[in-house]
């Protein structure tokens, strides 16, 4: 397994990221454990993980996953580097979400609790608050930075000129600042191609995107007319409706169709070549691959040192370019 550095940073992290939002409704424990077993044998040192995991439980089930990690993190902790997140609904309250000052402060006592540490390598945003000053949260977070309570911080849904603006205001403020990104990328969700990416390939902002298989979708499975897969995000809990929103619609089927011919001419499957496809943007450090079921992993964890054709991969790019442009092209 190949390890890099982290944008500018001096933290060196593997290829491929192991998302676990899997854990604790799609996958049961054991399962969780053997997943996680089996990207630490395959090389990957690197996970990525929520207080508001598993996707999809809702309030009775936030903070599962990083239990679940935590338990198995117990006595090897500096193994592994670790990243989660913050700004999810942890309870009806309204304070118990977002990103002011006491939530955050709130935010990773929880999360160092759940996963038996006492730090945490990446600390994200989950995702913008329009509601709290970037000011207080930057200085919040420079506060846990200072206390040793985190390493780095990132973002994780951020437009490119929120993530700008941040960085600009930490530089002002002298306080810590973005090191990394977690965007949505894949073969069927480019656009951040036109702004984000260069954006951080210029800054030394990290890239570690999530759904490079598009939840699944880019495998393959599933058949526009035999209805989602039951046990898949697009049938699980409050994801479900999301994860069809983004990709069950008859472009995206077209597209899979197409690609499955360019997979059999280069030996490789759907699944690999996708993430392969991820890999070789030059502004890309570790895209999150995620599993129901630790089999699934032999398939992707190759494609970190082999990767894929240049060839292949400008055919990729032509095929799928209309996806550079936005929802409005549909």
């Amino acid at each position: 397994m190949q390890h890099v550095r982290l944008g500018r940073t001096g933290l060196t992290v593997s290829r491929l990221c192991l998302g676990t939002m899997t854990f604790g409704l799609q996958c049961d424990e054991p399962t969780s454990v053997a997943i996680l077993d089996r990207a630490a044998a395959g090389g990957i040192t690197f996970l990525d993980t929520s207080d508001v995991y598993p996707l999809g439980g809702g309030l009775d089930t936030v903070g599962r996953t990083e239990e679940i990690v935590g338990r198995w993190l117990a006595g090897r902790r500096h193994e592994f580097i670790v990243a989660t997140k913050c700004n999810g609904a942890m309870s009806a309250k309204r304070w118990d979400r977002g990103l002011s000052r006491k939530h955050i402060l709130d935010a990773i006592e929880g999360s160092l609790r759940r996963l038996r540490t006492d730090y945490v390598d990446l600390y994200q945003c989950h995702a913008p608050d329009d509601e709290t000053p970037i000011d207080e949260t930057l200085r919040a977070f420079d506060d846990i930075v200072r206390a040793g309570k985190v390493r780095y911080i990132g973002t994780s849904n951020f437009v490119t000129w929120k993530i700008m603006r941040a960085m600009g205001r930490s530089e002002l403020l002298g306080v810590a600042r973005f090191d990394s990104a977690q965007p949505r990328y894949n073969l069927l969700f480019r656009q951040i191609e036109r702004d984000l990416l260069p954006m951080c390939r210029e800054e030394g902002v990290g890239v570690i995107p999530y759904n490079p298989l598009a939840g699944g979708f880019l495998s393959g499975k599933h058949l526009k007319d035999g209805g989602p897969t039951p046990g898949t995000r697009f049938t699980l809990g409050n994801a479900a409706r999301r994860y069809q929103d983004r990709y069950w619609h008859a472009r995206e089927f077209a597209t899979v169709e197409a690609l499955r011919p360019l997979a059999a001419d280069a030996g490789i499957s759907l699944t690999r070549m996708a993430v392969g496809w991820v890999l070789a943007h030059p502004a890309v450090t570790a895209p999150i691959i995620g599993a129901s079921r630790p089999e699934q992993l032999d398939d992707v964890l190759p494609v970190a040192e082999k990767g894929i054709d240049p060839e292949l991969k400008e055919r990729l790019d032509t095929l799928t370019a209309e996806y550079r442009l936005g929802d409005d092209a549909r």
